[in-house]
């Protein structure tokens, strides 16, 4: 499970904004908890803000150390990294981007993270923090001036003079079959991050799970996702998939309605075509489902940009609840997503430590901070029985659009 994320120059995040899914010394939600040896942990988290403020840009912040992670081995020596530090600063345009992740694996805290520029790797590090210890163990430090590595970390000795200029040491250790490395990569790559908007490419893994691809075979998923679906009461009773191999997944989706007499009478079934018939809504949870019924299943954290776009708010409420109730998420899944829809925050769903907002300053730099740690002007924080929805459409918590008067214009 994900404990924290940071960044720090990156795209409009100027300092260092950390998002931390340790839970707070707060009593509400309880179920919204995972109790892990010593650490509290919660299961969701919800990101808000003003168009422009830096939503999306934690979150593809994120992505970006998931790609990074995933791909260093594939790199050559010539391939640029893809850097985006925060140009609207002469202190930051020319430094390196910070990245740092802390998740918990078979009860161990790893603390894990680099700096990079377009061209090279600046810095990276690992620590581990033993089950039941209270010392953090450091496993390899790199600088520009070299890669020392821990005698813990016995089995990436040897690599330091491998690793390219711009490659992770902990990619090279994971081609090496370093079994610590092999965890950080696992815990990494397997942090999904989707798009709520551009949510097409998605149905790739609803294919793979309906048709038992090869990684699916032994999961029994097709009565899940036909489950999941039922629940939801999108408009119709069930859904096929037609034979025809010629044609995309997507397109072979037909939703199967009732079609009735003049009398109220159940006459006969009526197939349309997914993509062709039903709305924008409906076709994205269907592409969402099989990553919704895949991170439920295995405990991977599931990151969204705009959950709630094109989506009822029953049906966000939904999804997230699935997430925060652990008899539907006993594996302790996560979700952190984006949003602009106001009833969450009205719908009892999340603690005050779960819900996130981004603002910027006067130079366009983000802020990023939780509700809990909010302080008003007199210094107090909020209260568990203050109207959050109500509260943040007021701008009592900052975090939203400042509109001129239309009226001038």
């Amino acid at each position: 499970m994900i404990l924290e994320f940071t960044v720090g120059n990156f795209l409009s995040f100027k300092d260092k904004k950390t998002l931390t899914l340790e839970a707070g010394s707060i009593k509400e939600l309880k179920d919204n908890v995972v109790r892990e040896g010593k650490y509290k942990i919660l299961r969701s988290a919800v990101i808000y803000g003003a168009n422009s403020s830096g939503k999306s840009n934690f979150i593809k912040a994120l992505e970006f150390m998931v790609k990074t992670v995933k791909n260093s081995s594939k790199h050559n020596s010539t391939d640029k990294l893809n850097a985006k530090p925060f140009l609207l600063s002469t202190e930051t345009e020319d430094k390196p981007s910070y990245f740092e992740i802390l998740f918990l694996s078979e009860g161990k805290r790893y603390r894990y993270g680099f700096e990079l520029d377009n061209n090279r790797i600046h810095s990276e590090w690992l620590y581990i923090q033993e089950k039941d210890s209270k010392k953090e163990i450091l496993y390899f430090i790199r600088t520009l001036e070299g890669i020392g590595v821990a005698d813990i970390f016995e089995d990436a000795k040897g690599l330091e003079g491998r690793t390219r200029d711009n490659a992770l040491f902990i990619s090279l250790a994971d081609q090496f079959n370093s079994n610590i490395a092999q965890v950080v990569m696992y815990k990494i790559s397997f942090t999904k991050i989707l798009s709520g908007i551009e949510h097409e490419e998605s149905i790739s893994m609803t294919s793979a799970i309906y048709n038992y691809d090869d990684e699916f075979k032994d999961y029994n998923y097709r009565p899940m996702l036909n489950k999941f679906v039922a629940k939801l009461d999108l408009g119709f009773q069930n859904f096929n998939i037609d034979t025809n191999d010629d044609d995309d997944f997507k397109t072979r989706l037909k939703t199967i309605h009732n079609k009735y007499d003049n009398k109220g009478s159940l006459n006969s079934k009526v197939e349309f075509k997914m993509n062709e018939s039903e709305s924008s809504g409906t076709n994205k949870i269907f592409d969402l489902s099989g990553y919704i019924i895949w991170a439920l299943d295995f405990g991977f954290p599931l990151i969204i940009d705009e959950l709630d776009a094109k989506l009822h708010p029953i049906l966000t409420q939904q999804i997230i609840t699935l997430f925060n109730n652990p008899e539907t998420n006993p594996k302790n899944a996560q979700i952190i997503f984006s949003t602009h829809d106001t009833n969450l925050l009205s719908s009892n769903l999340f603690r005050r430590d779960q819900i996130w907002f981004t603002e910027k300053d006067k130079y366009e730099a983000t802020d990023l901070y939780s509700l809990l740690e909010f302080k008003d002007e007199n210094g107090k924080t909020v209260r568990n029985d203050r109207s959050f929805e109500a509260d943040y459409i007021k701008g009592r918590y900052g975090a939203i659009p400042y509109l001129s008067n239309f009226q001038e214009i």
